[in-house]
C-alpha cells in the first residue's frame, strides 16, 4: 500500500521542521578539534559537525515519528515512544531470562524467540514481584489481531557487542508485558533504519548465537515495508531526498556564512 498524500505530507513537515531547527540552532565550536580544523578547514568541519548533528536527530526522534506515521493506518494502534508500559517484573521470569542468556552465550542452546516467549510468559506472574524502571519503547504497534510488537531502534552500526544487553533488554519486555497478562501475544524486536552495507546484505552473520534473526530483527525494507506495505521503503527515501532538494539552498546558505 503506497504512502498516502497525508502522510507524505506528515512526514516532510516533520523532517523539514528538525532541520529548520537544526539550522537555526547550530553553532559550530571548531577550536574544539584544532588539529582536525587546521588540517581539513573551517568549512569542512563546520559541516562534519552538522552532520553529525543531524544522523543523531534522525535516530533519536524522527525515525520513531515516521514509523508511527506509516503504521497509524495499518495497524490497530500505533506511537513513538510509547509510555503505557508496566514496571513490574517477577523473579521467577528474572531466573529464567538469565538462565537463557547463559545458555545462548554458552553455545548451549540456539536462540528461538517463539519458545522463549512461551516460558517467560508462562512463568510472568510466578514468585515474588519488583519494581523496576518502565521501559523506553522506541515504537510500539499493535495489529488487527491483537499481537503487539515493541521496538527498539538501533543505530545502523551497533557495536557486536552490544547485541548480549539487546537480548537480555527484548526478554525482559516480554516477562514485564506477561507480569501484567501472561496470555498477551508479544513480540520484541530489534529495527536498523537502514543497512549501511548496501548494496551487500547486512552483516547478520555477527549476531548468530544470539539473536533469532528471522523474528527478532528487521532492518531497512524489511522494518519500513512491515510498517506500511510492499515498496514503503524507497517510497520513505523519496521524501527524504525531496526535502533534502527544497532545503538545500537554506543549508547552502548557512554554510556560506561559516566559511
Amino acid at each position: 500500500m503506497p504512502l498516502s498524500k497525508r502522510q507524505v505530507k506528515e512526514i516532510a513537515e516533520l523532517l523539514t521542521g528538525q532541520i529548520r531547527r537544526k539550522l537555526a540552532d547550530y553553532n559550530p565550536e571548531p577550536n574544539t578539534m584544532p588539529f582536525h580544523t587546521r588540517l581539513l578547514g573551517k568549512d569542512r568541519m563546520a559541516l562534519f559537525s552538522f552532520i553529525q548533528s543531524i544522523n543523531t536527530t534522525l535516530g533519536a526522534s524522527v525515525f520513531e515519528q515516521t514509523a508511527a506515521i506509516i503504521a497509524s493506518p495499518n495497524f490497530k494502534r500505533a506511537a513513538s515512544q510509547y509510555k503505557e508500559f508496566n514496571d513490574t517484573i517477577s523473579r521467577e521470569a528474572q531466573r529464567l531470562i538469565q538462565s537463557l542468556m547463559d545458555d545462548l552465550t554458552t553455545g548451549r542452546i540456539t536462540p528461538d524467540k517463539a519458545a522463549e516467549t512461551k516460558r517467560i510468559l508462562a512463568i510472568a506472574q510466578s514468585g515474588a514481584m519488583q519494581k523496576v524502571k518502565r521501559p523506553r519503547i522506541d515504537l510500539f504497534v499493535e495489529s488487527h489481531e491483537g499481537v503487539e510488537y515493541y521496538f527498539d531502534l538501533k543505530t545502523a552500526k551497533p557495536n557486536v557487542g552490544e547485541f548480549k544487553e539487546f537480548k537480555r533488554m527484548l526478554l525482559e519486555w516480554i516477562a514485564i508485558r506477561g507480569a501484567l497478562d501472561p496470555k498477551a501475544k508479544v513480540r520484541t524486536l530489534l529495527a536498523i533504519p537502514y543497512n549501511p552495507y548496501e548494496p551487500e546484505p547486512y552483516q547478520r552473520w555477527t549476531l548468530q548465537g544470539m539473536l533469532d534473526l528471522k523474528n527478532e530483527i528487521l532492518v531497512a525494507e524489511e522494518f519500513w515495508n512491515f510498517l506500511g506495505g510492499r515498496n514503503t521503503y524507497e517510497e520513505l527515501l523519496d521524501v527524504f531526498e525531496q526535502v533534502g532538494i527544497a532545503l538545500r539552498p537554506e543549508i547552502d546558505a548557512k554554510f556560506a556564512k561559516l566559511t
